[in-house]
């Protein structure tokens, strides 16, 4: 009796749409969201493009780069032992959980698998409104929602004012920074994060 076992579709399926996954992010990195296709991307996974029109048959590019974009934070937040929605810890003390997780969101804006893909997308969500939004929807506001259930944690612990905004107080966080990384004035370091940190909780207290 032979033990020879047939393939594994399961697997190979896996293998190719983690290839398609990074094909995507390397030739929008390389060439702009604009200039990707469905057969670059094919082409550069080593997949027919039937392939990709079958798994992702509507608005296929889109589609495609907004797995593989999702697929990447879910890569990294299990890399660091999180899930794909990371939760801000709640330590008790805030400004060390805001500053573990801003020095988190530095290293990846400084990660070149994040930062040059996530430019182009995010340069054509700018003249492209429906891909703006649903890049915000579907990658950007689970980590802003993340902010705001820390920030209403610590106002039911007394560490922020409870008449504080949580939307408006996260973007005294997250806006600076994605300030400085997408017009890149300064370098974006750990330091930065720390001082953010700093500065906005001041202001965020409500204490004398």
């Amino acid at each position: 009796m032979s033990d020879t076992k047939a393939p594994d579709s399961s697997r190979r399926s896996e293998r190719s749409r983690r290839a398609i996954y990074a094909a995507a992010l390397d030739l929008v990195a390389e060439a702009g969201y604009a200039r990707t296709t469905v057969e670059g991307i094919a082409a550069r996974a080593g997949v027919g493009k039937q392939t990709i029109y079958r798994w992702w048959p509507a608005n296929s590019k889109a589609a495609v780069l907004m797995e593989a974009f999702l697929d990447l934070a879910e890569q990294a937040a299990g890399a660091a032992g999180g899930d794909a929605v990371r939760e801000i810890p709640d330590t008790g003390d805030l400004a060390a959980d805001l500053r573990l997780v801003l020095r988190a969101t530095v290293d990846e804006l400084n990660d070149p698998a994040f930062d040059r893909p996530t430019r182009a997308l995010a340069a054509e969500g700018v003249v492209d409104p429906a891909l703006g939004a649903e890049f915000t929807a579907k990658l950007l506001e689970p980590q802003l929602q993340a902010y705001v259930r820390r920030i209403e944690a610590a106002q039911r612990a007394g560490d922020i004012d409870p008449a504080v905004d949580p939307r408006t107080a996260l973007e005294l966080l997250v806006g600076p920074l994605h300030h400085r990384w997408l017009h890149r004035t300064l370098p974006l370091t750990h330091a930065y994060a720390d001082t953010l940190v700093d500065y906005a909780l001041r202001g965020l207290s409500g204490r004398p």
